[in-house]
Formats: structure tokens, sequence, C-alpha cells
């Protein structure tokens, strides 16, 4: 890629294990393309409880299988919302959905009938605030990001508007501005408008193709249509997920935790076998919806800027230190020379950032896709590794580039996110060191 580094890494060591040449850089970790000595060293733990191993398994199953699908041109066929799976999920969601129902009527119905007992309205408040707590709830805009609505970025809602049309959906509703190295879609409130989530740390490393295949990849959930990222589906995996542990066992302290235990034995893995289940008619679906997505990202920007933004993704990991760094940096000096400090932090903070990761070095690049295929589902089970994920995209097409985001264009969206990017830079100089 032309924005990447191909300068040489400063020094070469001897590995220990193989005796090949190793590059030493001072910024990335030391290790040998030989024999993969040091590749992993920060390996990750898997995140502890008994869902989300039962997650990796299922997404371990479905791993290289889907792969291969994908690659084989499961690529080119349209949403499979409407599969046997998804049906029997959204069957169950309903289901799960309507336990909540009977928990909210049975609640109102003992404060109403019972309310000269005394004790039948307590149990209704708490039925009632059981069904609160179980029932899915629409998301909202959030108040403490900046808000872009089509009056405030008109070419940023053009630029979104054609690239859905490539992909084959609408645009979103509203656009949300974070400092994260991160990017996402979801609908607020009632009426399901659409929402993008828009991350500074990701967007401003992107070369401009690449941000064109990141709004293809989020708007082709829309287009894809990912049960699970619906209120229907997503409630009810929260809903089981939420029972589960309101009925996790107590430690036996005494006879009355092994009486409760005993009593919430059945309906709790009852729960599990239903969240099981559950997670089995949609993890494989949604983990499709992520490649159709990668399919979307590459017929908007092009194969090349696809497969290129899913090797920035991961060096997206080293955003948040650098952000960290630049607001520790800007903190350590007090009075009047902190103040101007932090000011000069301000400025220019996200074209630092891109001008940091654009050093990324080629051999930093191939380390972090051999530690995704070594770790693989181990860490997250929503998403298919993003090797595999990398491998599809680069098989499929090829494609050319459908929308194209030259520098006028470029230019006026920057302009454009400018109050925001001002507004976030403050933000992390700010708030990152703590």
């Amino acid at each position: 890629m032309e924005s990447r580094s191909t300068a040489e890494a400063r020094s070469v060591r001897e590995c220990p294990e193989c005796r090949a040449p190793v590059p030493v850089d001072e910024r990335h970790v030391d290790w040998c393309a030989a024999c993969d000595w040091n590749v992993d060293p920060g390996a990750q733990d898997p995140e502890p409880g008994r869902i989300p191993a039962a997650r990796r398994r299922l997404a371990h199953a479905y791993g290289k299988q889907l792969a291969a699908e994908m690659e084989q041109g499961g690529g080119q066929s349209g949403p499979v919302w409407h599969d046997a799976a998804t049906l029997s999920a959204f069957a169950l969601s309903l289901v799960v959905h309507g336990v909540t129902v009977v928990l909210a009527v049975a609640g109102i119905l003992l404060v109403v009938l019972g309310w000269h007992t005394g004790v039948q309205p307590v149990v209704g408040a708490l039925l009632l605030g059981l069904a609160a707590v179980l029932r899915p709830r629409p998301a909202r805009l959030p108040k403490d990001a900046p808000v872009l609505y089509r009056a405030d970025a008109p070419r940023l809602f053009e630029l979104i508007d054609e690239v859905g049309t490539a992909v084959g959906t609408a645009g979103v509703h509203a656009v949300v501005v974070d400092p994260e190295a991160n990017a996402a879609v979801t609908t607020y409130g009632l009426r399901a408008r659409r929402m993008m989530i828009l991350g500074l740390g990701l967007w401003e490393i992107l070369p401009p193709q690449e941000r064109v295949a990141l709004l293809g990849h989020e708007l082709g959930h829309f287009a894809h249509r990912d049960t699970r990222r619906g209120m229907v589906t997503g409630g009810a995996l929260h809903a089981l997920a939420t029972w589960f542990y309101m009925l996790a066992p107590n430690r036996p302290k005494s006879l009355m935790d092994r009486f409760v235990n005993a009593v919430t034995f059945l309906p709790r893995w009852t729960t599990y076998g239903l969240l099981i289940f559950l997670d089995h008619l949609t993890l494989r679906a949604s983990q499709r919806a992520e490649y159709l997505a990668d399919v979307s990202a590459a017929r908007a920007g092009s194969t090349e800027a696809a497969v290129g933004l899913l090797d920035r993704l991961l060096v997206s990991q080293a955003v948040g230190p650098e952000l960290r760094r630049e607001s520790v940096a800007a903190q350590m000096q007090g009075g009047s020379a902190g103040r101007e400090a932090r000011d000069a932090a301000e400025r220019g903070l996200w074209e630092r950032l891109a001008a940091r990761m654009a050093t990324v070095p080629e051999h930093e690049y191939e380390r972090l896709r051999r530690v995704a295929a070594r770790r693989g589902h181990s860490v997250d089970s929503t998403h298919p590794p993003t090797h595999l994920r990398r491998r599809c995209a680069a098989a499929g097409g090829p494609y050319t580039a459908q929308v194209t985001y030259g520098e006028d264009r470029a230019a006026a969206v920057a302009q454009e996110l400018a109050p925001a990017r001002a507004a976030l830079a403050r933000r992390v100089i700010r708030d990152y060191a703590a």
C-alpha cells in the first residue's frame, strides 16, 4: 500500500532459535519470520466464563468451513435473513420477549389488584423492575459525542449515500463521531433511524479509498441484514444472558444457599441451553454477514482498498496507546506552560497520529497477520478471524472502485469534520492520561 512505510529497520539481530536475521525496530516487536520466534509475546487471554467459551467453540466449528464457502462464491448471494435458522432464531426470540411481557403484565396486575394486601405490590414492583432490565432497548444518540446530521455535513452524507447505493442500501440519518479506532452502524430510537459511528482513531489513519471501503463495510451490514444486530434477536440474546447471570449459583455458605442453588439449577441450565441454541442459530449467519460486509467494502472501494482496510485494522490496536501517549506528554507540564502544551498537542493531533501509523513497517503487518491466524476465535468469537477475512477479500472479485474519494471531496469532508475533530482532540488531551 502506497502510504505504508517501506523504510528498512534500523538494524538486524540474530534469531536465538534458528539464527536467521531478525529486523530490529525499537517501536515494534522483534520477531523471526523464519521460525515465528517471539511472534506473539503479548498473547491475550480468552474472555472468561461459560458463555464466551461456548461461543468460541461454536465460532471455531464454523471457522475455516465458512471461509471456504465464501471463497467458492458464497459472497455473491444475497441476504440470508430468510433462511430456516434465522427464522427459527426470530421465533425463539419472540418467545423470550414473550416471557418478559408476561413478567410485566403480572407485575402490573399484582400492583393494581393486590394493592390492599401490601405484599403483592412489592412482588409486582420487583417483576416490573426485572421486565425493565430484560426488555429490548433501542439505542440512543449519545450525549457526550459530536452528532452530525445531513445539514451539518452534506458532503459526508453525500459520500455515505453514494456508498450505500453501491452496496444496495440507503444511507444514515446521523453520524456520531468519537475518538476511538472503530466504526459501527446501528439504529436508534423507536423509529429505528440509522446511525453510523465513525471513530476518528480509525478514519484518520486510512487512505482515501480505504475510507470508502470502511463505509462500504459498515453499510453492508444494513444491506445484508445482520440479525444479531437487530432489536429482536439481539435483545433476546441480552435477555437470556441476563437471566443466566441472575440465576448464577451462590457460593454455598449456609443451608439456604444450597436450597436456592438447588431451586435455580433447572431454570439456570435451561436458560443456558436456550442461549447456546440461539447462539447456534445466529452466530454462523452473523459471521457470514461480516464476510458479506467485506464484499460490500470491496465493491464500493475496490478489492485492494478492502484488503488494505483489514490490514489497517490489525495495527489500529496501537491507536489507543498513541493517543494516551499524546495526552500524558501534554499533561506533564503545569501552569501556563502546561496550558500552552495542551493547546499545542490538540492542534494537529489527528495528523500526527496518521503520520505515525503510516510509518508502520511491512514486517510488523506480517507479524500481526500471523498473530491473527494463531489466535483465531480465541479472543473475539463474534467476528471471523481477520486473517480469514483478509484471505476471502483478496480472493473475491477483483472489484474496481464504484465510489472514488478524490482530493476535492476529501478536503470538503475534512472541513465538515473539523469542529468534531477539534472537540475530540480536546477530550483526548484532557482525559486520556487518566
